[in-house]
C-alpha cells in the first residue's frame, strides 16, 4: 500500500519550513546574510541540518527565498506611499523618504539588502526588486509628467537613475562599519529629497 501523506503531516511540514525561513530571517536582520549558518538556522529552527535541506534545495535557495520575503515587503510599503494623496512629485518624496527611513531603523537587514556581497542566486533577487522599485517610480514620474508637477523626461531612465541614487545614498549610513551613533545621527536628521530638482537633472 502506497504511503499517503496525512494532513497532520503536511501541518508538521509547512511549520518546520516557516521556523526555518523566520529563523534565516532572524539570522539575516541580526548579522546579515553573512552570519545566516545553516547549523545555527537548524538550531534555532529546532530541526535537523537535514530538515533544511528537505525544504530547500540549497543554502542559497532558502537565502534567495528569504531575500523575496523581506524585500517585497518593503516594495510593498513604497506602493502605499505612492499611493497616497497628493501630486506625483509629493508622493515620490514620501516614498522615498519612508525608504530611508524605514532602512535607518533596521539598517542590518537594509545592508543585507541593498549593498551585502551576496551569492548569485541572491543577486539575482536584488535584480529583480531593483527593477520592481524602478517600476513603481517610472509610474509615478510619467503621472507627474502628466500632472505638470515634473518636467518632460525619459521616465525609464530617471527612474533606473533614482533606484541607483538611493541605494548609493545609503550604502555609507548603513555600513555594518558605520559607528551606531551615526545611523542613529542619520535617523534623527530629517530626509530632504527634492524630486523635481532630480528630475529636471535627468530630462533628456
Amino acid at each position: 500500500m502506497a504511503y499517503r501523506e496525512t494532513e497532520k503531516m503536511r501541518q508538521r511540514k509547512a511549520e518546520a519550513r516557516q521556523r526555518i525561513v523566520d529563523c534565516t530571517f532572524q539570522c539575516v536582520m541580526d548579522g546579515g546574510f553573512r552570519s545566516a549558518r545553516i547549523n545555527r538556522i537548524a538550531d534555532l529552527a529546532g530541526v535537523a541540518t537535514g530538515t533544511i535541506y528537505r525544504h530547500f534545495e540549497s543554502r542559497e535557495d532558502l537565502f534567495a527565498g528569504v531575500f523575496r520575503l523581506a524585500t517585497q515587503r518593503e516594495v510593498d510599503k513604497v506602493a502605499e506611499a505612492l499611493a497616497t494623496e497628493g501630486n506625483a512629485a509629493a508622493r515620490l518624496e514620501t516614498a522615498l523618504r519612508q525608504f530611508a527611513e524605514r532602512a535607518l531603523r533596521g539598517p542590518m537587514m537594509a545592508w543585507s539588502l541593498i549593498a551585502e556581497p551576496v551569492d548569485p542566486k541572491v543577486e539575482e533577487e536584488r535584480l529583480k526588486y531593483r527593477k520592481a522599485y524602478a517600476s513603481l517610480f517610472e509610474t509615478a514620474i510619467r503621472e507627474g509628467i502628466s500632472e505638470g508637477c515634473l518636467p518632460d523626461q525619459d521616465a525609464r531612465q530617471s527612474s533606473t537613475c533614482l533606484v541607483g541614487a538611493i541605494a548609493e545614498s545609503l550604502v555609507g549610513p548603513l555600513s555594518p562599519t558605520q559607528p551606531a551613533r551615526i545611523r542613529r545621527q542619520h535617523l534623527t536628521t530629517p530626509m530632504h529629497w527634492s524630486i523635481p530638482s532630480f528630475a529636471f537633472a535627468c530630462r533628456d
